[in-house]
């Protein structure tokens, strides 16, 4: 039997203010509450780094100013999950050093000693992390749902493209709502 996890990536606080849609949190808020009322483990995935970003290669188009640089203390408040879809005690908190979920993170150790095979998978921005987290897991031979809508992008037309021609060659994608009334 398939045992889900459902990912809600990206969505801290300086990430969600890059991409104003009022009724994305509500949508995805709904998506955690029917997860946790169908026992699916919420698995929160965040972008941080170590004080001066040892990780972080200049050479790095998305991350490279980040290099050698003392962040202020007003960005761990920027960097905190948004309160309106905050994880709650049982929640599983993955930090990640690059774009997919994956990477520099110990997400497949988690995946594996959970016994988990089957993602749904939502976040900020379709076009990153959901496009870079799906092509990995996908390629570790786990089971894919994308929720379209409980995904950002901030170009409409790259978003429409890749939830309706690219994923769905590797995995089921389908709305909230359509989730949510299925569990």
């Amino acid at each position: 039997m398939s045992k889900q996890a459902l990912l809600v990536m990206d969505v801290q606080r300086a990430v969600v203010d890059r991409y104003p849609d009022p009724a994305y949190l509500p949508r995805l808020r709904e998506a955690i509450g029917a997860a946790r009322a169908a026992d699916v483990p919420v698995i929160y995935v965040t972008v941080g780094f170590r004080p001066g970003a040892p990780e972080v290669d200049a050479r790095n188009k998305m991350f490279g100013r980040l290099a050698g640089v003392q962040l202020p203390a007003a960005a761990a408040q920027a960097n905190e999950i948004h309160p309106d879809v905050a994880p709650e005690p049982g929640d599983i908190l993955v930090t990640k050093r690059r774009v997919s979920a994956f990477a520099g993170s110990d997400l497949d150790m988690v995946l594996r000693a959970g016994d988990f095979d089957h993602l749904v998978l939502t976040g900020i921005a379709t076009s990153g992390v959901v496009l870079s987290t799906l092509r990995q897991a996908s390629d570790l031979d786990l089971t894919l749902t994308v929720l379209s809508d409980g995904c950002l992008d901030n170009d409409p037309e790259v978003h429409r493209v890749l939830t309706e021609k690219v994923f769905p060659m590797q995995a089921d994608v389908t709305t909230v709502a359509e989730w949510v009334a299925a569990h």
